[in-house]
């Protein structure tokens, strides 16, 4: 297993227990999925996994070797996270937030090339290198914080609602991109409210509820469960409109 979390507990102060014992693991190669609700402590899970919060108690593992939560031993281990709502410098321009994604490395050429790399991924970002991270459109933002993400070469790239705020087009163009990543061998672990969309490119998937992970299975076995398409795809909802215009030509 790349990436394996064992009885992870975290708390906001004394009273909020905000994940209860999870556990789940990642294999190398993966598209692994969590969806919920708002709330459910898909973000907690993620700014676990690389250090910005501290469990109370469980273990995260690279290859079976414990790692120690701290943001820059995480990314060290192979973990990088592309933060809900982005998190860009906004007045550093994109080549400067692309090379803070390299700050631990001192292959310079690796990093061009692996610069080269996210400009074939998101040619839009290679026309813009000069621009301020804030002046660029919700979709581009994206994408740069995506990149950012992938110059650290990560084992494992950790998406936090990549969706979130994207119009439908550039939403389709977001997860292309996460299956092209995936192709290119980086495992990706993605969390997402949008359940639909995260299920159709996950090889598995995990549901996650108040803290604690209460399904698991193949993405398409997720898709069609009923309990998810009732909870997460609208689905109970389309049946119950129907039934109501039924009973209303009776």
């Amino acid at each position: 297993m790349l990436l394996s979390v064992e009885g992870l507990n975290v708390f906001y102060g004394e009273a909020i227990h905000a994940l209860r014992d999870v556990s789940f693991g990642v294999e190398e190669g993966e598209i692994v999925s969590i969806i919920g609700a708002n709330g459910a402590g898909k973000s907690t899970l993620m700014w676990t996994l690389v250090g910005l919060l501290k469990p109370k108690s469980g273990r995260i593992l690279m290859r079976g070797k414990p790692i120690r939560p701290i943001p820059h031993l995480s990314v060290a281990a192979g973990i990088a996270l592309v933060p809900e709502r982005r998190r860009l410098f906004p007045h550093l321009t994109v080549r400067e937030n692309l090379i803070l994604g390299a700050y631990l490395r001192k292959d310079r050429k690796g990093v061009e090339e692996d610069a080269e790399l996210v400009y074939r991924l998101f040619p839009i970002l290679k026309e813009r290198l000069s621009q301020y991270a804030g002046t660029l459109s919700g979709g581009q933002q994206q994408m740069l914080a995506i990149g950012r993400a992938l110059m650290s070469r990560p084992k494992v790239l950790l998406l936090d609602e990549p969706s979130l705020g994207l119009a439908p087009v550039l939403v389709d163009q977001v997860f292309k991109a996460i299956q092209d990543i995936a192709s290119s061998g980086t495992t990706i672990l993605l969390v997402e409210q949008n359940a639909l969309e995260a299920l159709q490119i996950a090889h598995r998937a995990y549901v996650l509820e108040v803290g604690r992970i209460v399904l698991e299975g193949k993405g398409k076995e997720l898709l069609d469960n009923p309990i998810v398409r009732a909870a997460y795809l609208g689905v109970a909802q389309h049946t119950e409109i129907l039934l109501e215009r039924t009973d209303n030509k009776v």
